[in-house]
């Protein structure tokens, strides 16, 4: 895309020419001309509201030089427009009509003189653009080797994503530079199709192409000569979840204020006088717990009302339970300690269960008393009960129906498993006491697990989740990039080659291709086999942009077909 003055008839333009292989697609005119302070364009060039349609000879191609917008689609299927400089500065740039239209890119030549702090505005006009028209966003201008008698140029180049700066060129270079980045338009696509504000914003442009108030004319483009074969130039964030380092600490206390206002309001409201939260010293009942006492505390209340309950069973192991009764106390909350396995074992007879058969009624008759023992606790005090699980067990179905599936707040279930460890390391290293400290701490490294089966012959957690599902830092992965940007197995199983292969970043898990698909396959299947137990999910706050409430983002038939998506996972 070229600029050049251009002439039509009468008129003179300041026009970008669309050019592939040699030939001219199209010629866009100039919409908005600045004829202030510095600028003079009015002098010289005429704007494309001025122009009637007309066809010209240039450059040895006969094209039609048109005011409607031009809408220019490449062989597969990209769409894309053009504005020039001033064209973006202007209240109704011509790149909300085009992206509106369908454009999935805009290209900005420009000619734009520097000024002190003129460049940080440009970057947040350019940003919001591409944000508010959800688009990439594409901006060269002119550098060095243009005249300096008056103005001075940068050479800014930009490139943004739906708002994010993607690349950017070294202002004030001397020589000459490229600057390329790769634009995700399936991910753009994603986020208009599930924005309900673009696509009615979408139809009263199309109301107006049909009154003629503007029209469109859609170019389309030869086949490309010589493809390459892709390859991502992007960098693939493995922890989509975990906020940058810089931005920890702001978001840890963002995240706990969301969470706090939310049950402070439904204590006001429901006139509890007390709260009963299950321990069992794993990573989801310690930041519940963290949650109530930060809520008691912004509420005046005496942490005395938050009744933390350890009830031990058959799996229970001395470091989670030792973790649960020192971490309570140090917080100095009411403890109670309920031992299940003398109602469990009467239930396993009522029942006509054999206790030494070690299945699914085993494991979750564990977890319906515990849920029966709170709920009728919470009756019994006045209060309510404050569910633990997080997101990521909701979106593997990794909770039992009617046991931990169920309570009456549950404040963490917006919450990733993977983020969980960082909000309690947050509050570990955020001034807490020394013994909370070390506790905390000691909580982070302990082995996920429902802790439902016995221990092994060392006392030792036996049942480790992530043996049995999978690690969360790939579910979590594939989670986001599923529900958040609406990817396909194929598309997702590429970013976690990337994200989670042999040249991971430090730090980051470290998988082959069948590993991978294996747990890939499990995310898809449980997802859409577990959908029954996210239908029918206590109230909690949404935290961040993924949340799996059906009363909130994530509406989905218990009974979907799951089919097509195991079929891709296979042929990734």
């Amino acid at each position: 895309i070229v600029g050049a003055p251009v002439v039509a008839g009468d008129l003179l333009l300041n026009c970008a020419v669309v050019i592939q292989q040699g030939q001219i697609l199209g010629i866009v005119p100039k919409t908005y001309l600045p004829n202030y302070s510095e600028f003079y364009e009015k002098r010289w060039f005429a704007s494309a509201q001025d122009l009637l349609e007309t066809e010209i000879r240039f450059a040895g191609h006969t094209v039609k030089v048109t005011p409607d917008l031009q809408l220019f689609r490449t062989y597969d299927g990209v769409r894309f427009g053009v504005e020039i400089c001033e064209d973006v500065w202007a209240p109704a740039p011509p790149s909300n009509k085009l992206a509106l239209a369908g454009a999935d890119l805009i290209f900005n030549l420009s000619a734009s003189d520097e000024l002190i702090g003129k460049h940080n505005y440009l970057k947040s006009l350019l940003s919001q653009q591409s944000a508010r028209t959800m688009t990439g966003y594409v901006y060269s201008s002119c550098g060095f080797g243009e005249s300096t008698q008056d103005v001075v140029y940068g050479g800014n180049a930009l490139i943004y994503e739906n708002g994010q700066l993607l690349e950017e060129g070294k202002r004030f270079a001397t020589e000459p530079q490229m600057v390329t980045a790769q634009i995700d338009v399936e991910r753009l696509r994603s986020e208009r199709r599930t924005n309900s504000t673009y696509v009615n914003a979408q139809r009263n442009i199309k109301y107006s192409i049909l009154d003629h108030q503007f029209g469109i004319r859609h170019i389309e483009a030869s086949p490309a000569e010589n493809d390459r074969e892709f390859v991502l130039e992007r960098p693939v964030n493995p922890h989509p979840f975990i906020p940058t380092s810089a931005d920890m600490k702001a978001s840890c206390e963002e995240i706990f204020n969301i969470q706090v206002m939310g049950l402070a309001k439904r204590i006001v409201h429901t006139c509890a006088k007390t709260v009963v939260v299950g321990i069992s010293g794993g990573l989801d009942s310690t930041l519940a717990l963290l949650v109530c006492v930060k809520t008691f505390d912004k509420l005046g209340m005496n942490r005395k009302g938050i009744v933390g309950v350890t009830m031990p069973g058959f799996g229970t192991t001395d470091r989670t339970y030792n973790n649960a009764l020192t971490l309570m106390k140090s917080l100095g909350i009411t403890i109670r300690e309920i031992c299940i396995a003398k109602a469990v074992t009467q239930h396993f007879e009522d029942i006509g269960h054999d206790a030494s058969v070690h299945d699914v009624t085993y494991e979750n008759s564990q977890a319906r008393e515990r849920t029966q023992i709170l709920m009728d606790l919470a009756n019994l005090l006045g209060g309510m009960v404050i569910g633990t699980g997080d997101l990521s067990e909701l979106a593997l179905g990794w909770a039992t129906y009617n046991g931990d599936h169920m309570s009456m707040y549950g404040v963490n279930a917006s919450i990733p498993k993977t983020l969980i460890r960082h909000l309690v390391n947050y509050v570990a290293e955020s001034g807490v006491d020394e013994q909370s400290r070390n506790t905390l701490l000691d909580i982070i490294d302990t082995p996920i697990s429902p802790e439902l089966i016995p221990a092994d012959e060392n006392g030792n957690i036996k049942q480790k989740t992530e043996d049995l599902v999978g690690p969360y830092e790939l579910h979590d992965f594939f989670l986001y990039n599923f529900l958040r940007l609406g990817f396909s197995p194929r598309k997702i199983f590429m970013l976690a080659r990337i994200a989670f292969g042999p040249e991971a970043e430090q730090g980051v898990g470290r998988y082959d291709e069948a590993t991978i698909k294996k747990w890939l396959t499990t995310f898809v299947r449980r997802f859409f086999a577990q959908q029954f137990k996210r239908s029918c999910l206590p109230d909690g706050p949404k935290v961040g942009s993924v949340t799996l409430s059906p009363r909130g983002d994530w509406r989905m038939p218990s009974d979907a077909s799951v089919d097509l998506w195991i079929k891709e996972v296979k042929n990734a």
